[in-house]
C-alpha cells in the first residue's frame, strides 16, 4: 500500500500477477475505504471520495511517467478470477459472499511491445490457470515512479478535489523496497511486504 485518505488506499499489484508491465504502462490498484462486494454498496460520500482517488491516480500515473506519453488509462474493474472453482476455496463461490471491489489502472502506450496489451485493441488477459505464467516478465512500477505517483496525488487531491490534511493518511519510504508505504511494521521504516519477507 502506497497511499491513504478518505477515499481509499492506492495500492502495488502483487509482484507475481503485475498485469500491464511498468515499459508499456505501469499497473495501480485502488481500493474503496471499506470492502464491498459491489460498488453501489458503498455510501454516497465513498463512493464519491474513492471516485476522486481513481481520478488522481489515473492522472498522476499520466502525469509523471513517460512512457504514457500519447497513451491513456483503462480503469478495469474485475474480481473474475476470485470467483474462479479453482480460487480458495475450491468450488463454486457467488460475487456478493467472494468478489471484493478494488479497480485496476492500467497504463496504455502506443508503444507497448506486449502483444496482449496492443495499441488500439482490448486488453488481453489469460483464463485463471495461466495468470502467472503469463505475467512472470511483467514487472511494477519502481519506487522512484510510485513516489512521483503519489506526490501528484495528493497535489490533485488537493487542489482539484478541495481534500485538507485530515483526509490525507501519512506515508514514509521504506528502508527496505524503496516505495512510498502507510503500513509501518514492527520494524521502523519497513512495510508490512518488506516485513513478511523479514519474518520467513
Amino acid at each position: 500500500m502506497i497511499f491513504t485518505c478518505d477515499g481509499g488506499i492506492i495500492a502495488m499489484p502483487d509482484p507475481t500477477l503485475v498485469l500491464v508491465d511498468r515499459h508499456d504502462g505501469g499497473h495501480l490498484v485502488v481500493i474503496p475505504s471499506r470492502e464491498v462486494w459491489e460498488r453501489s454498496e458503498l455510501g454516497a460520500a465513498e463512493l464519491t471520495h474513492w471516485s476522486f482517488l481513481v481520478a488522481a491516480t489515473g492522472k498522476a500515473m499520466l502525469d509523471v511517467l513517460p512512457q504514457l506519453e500519447g497513451g491513456c488509462i483503462n480503469y478495469w474493474e474485475a474480481g473474475n478470477w476470485a470467483l474462479n472453482r479453482q480460487a480458495e476455496p475450491h468450488g463454486f463461490k457467488t460475487a456478493k459472499e467472494h468478489r471484493k471491489v478494488h479497480l485496476h489502472l492500467l497504463g496504455r502506450s502506443p508503444t507497448a511491445t506486449n502483444r496482449s496489451l496492443r495499441w488500439g485493441e482490448a486488453p488481453a488477459f489469460p483464463d485463471f490457470a495461466d495468470r502467472y505464467s503469463w505475467a512472470i516478465t511483467n514487472q511494477r512500477l519502481t519506487g522512484e515512479e510510485a513516489h512521483r505517483i503519489v506526490v501528484r496525488v495528493e497535489a490533485i487531491l488537493r487542489e482539484k478535489y478541495f481534500f485538507d490534511s485530515s483526509q490525507i493518511g501519512g506515508r514514509y519510504v521504506c528502508d527496505g523496497c524503496g516505495y512510498p508505504a502507510i503500513d509501518r511494521g514492527p520494524t521502523e521504516n519497513k512495510c508490512g511486504e518488506c516485513q513478511s519477507v523479514l519474518e520467513k
